[in-house]
């Protein structure tokens, strides 16, 4: 009887302490995965190699992904439209993308995007449509039938060039006037007369105007895209909603960087490490502006503008695509 209650007292005392190793365990693996209550510490985010992008390496480099329980890891890639089905598989948490292409996403229901905050908005001469410097086109209502380089059809970039030569008289036929090139290449194709025009971003405007006295035709900072956001980061809507803390930690720490980018110097420290971009283009090349804010108005514009020019086929609601913060 004695060792019954012996063996009893065992059996009760091993259960007691596997229960409270059980426990532990489980404690222990909620704290792993979530140390700051976050759903998911632990993110891939989608940059592409352009300025526009700077936050997120700042963030990484000053800290505040990691002051919030966050672990980023930058993935670079090639833009927006190499990001939709990355981050619709998984591969991809958050990323970097042109609000054209976020649209044209829940437009075509290729994927259910919810854009976290703005990255970059248009300045002066941060795009821009330039000429040979012996070019007889003298404005913008010259470019009527003329050959036009761009890197995309049917694009962000191209509906610039739609919105800021429609007030000229200019109607684009995408197919018919644009001869894609990609944006490295575009000035020797102007140089070589095999384009009349060229469309570019920076660095390239800056570049091609210094190497081969290209002549700046206009560039896409009034009217209807005076100020127009152009980038963004987004995830999914099912990410969004399985992990918004996650989210909003992503945002509080995005915005302290954008605040940042502001500075020339930050920025010439923290675009080489994910670009090819040395300091000294980045110290004289003209620079977006980096809103601190995201705001569903704003990106209203950009729908307005596509609309104007066919780009979507239905009405998006902009409002619920967009997470305002700031």
């Amino acid at each position: 009887m004695k060792f019954a209650r012996l063996r009893r007292a065992s059996l009760g005392g091993a259960l007691a302490v596997a229960l409270a190793l059980a426990s532990a365990a489980c404690g222990g693996s909620d704290s792993e995965k979530s140390a700051n209550g976050l759903e998911k510490t632990n993110l891939n985010v989608g940059v592409m190699p352009i300025i526009e992008g700077a936050a997120v390496q700042i963030a990484i480099t000053k800290g505040y992904f990691k002051a919030e329980g966050l672990t980023v890891n930058l993935r670079q890639i090639a833009g927006g439209a190499a990001a939709i089905p990355q981050l619709k598989s998984g591969q991809l948490d958050i990323s970097q993308g042109g609000h054209v292409g976020w649209l044209l996403a829940a437009d075509s229901g290729a994927l259910k995007p919810k854009i976290l905050a703005e990255a970059s908005s248009m300045t002066k001469n941060l795009n821009a449509i330039l000429v040979a410097k012996d070019s007889t086109i003298s404005s913008p209502k010259d470019l009527v039938g003329k050959k036009i380089a761009t890197n995309a059809k049917h694009d962000q970039i191209a509906l610039l060039v739609r919105s800021a030569l429609a007030p000229y008289g200019v109607q684009i036929d995408e197919d018919k006037d644009f001869q894609v090139i990609p944006f490295p290449n575009q000035e020797a194709a102007l140089k070589e007369k095999k384009v009349d025009a060229v469309v570019v971003p920076e660095p390239f405007v800056t570049q091609i105007q210094q190497n081969i006295g290209a002549r700046l035709l206009t560039d896409f900072s009034t009217g209807a895209t005076e100020g127009i956001p152009i980038t963004g980061y987004a995830a999914s809507d099912d990410f969004v909603k399985e992990n918004p803390k996650t989210v909003a930690a992503f945002q509080r720490a995005i915005v302290k960087a954008q605040a940042d980018a502001a500075d020339r110097a930050v920025l010439q420290e923290a675009v080489p490490k994910y670009t090819k971009l040395p300091p000294a283009v980045i110290g004289v090349v003209a620079l977006n502006d980096f809103p601190t804010s995201t705001s569903a108005s704003r990106i209203q514009r950009v729908a307005d503008v596509m609309r104007q020019f066919g780009y979507l086929k239905h009405n998006v609601d902009v409002n619920s695509m967009v997470l305002q913060n700031g």
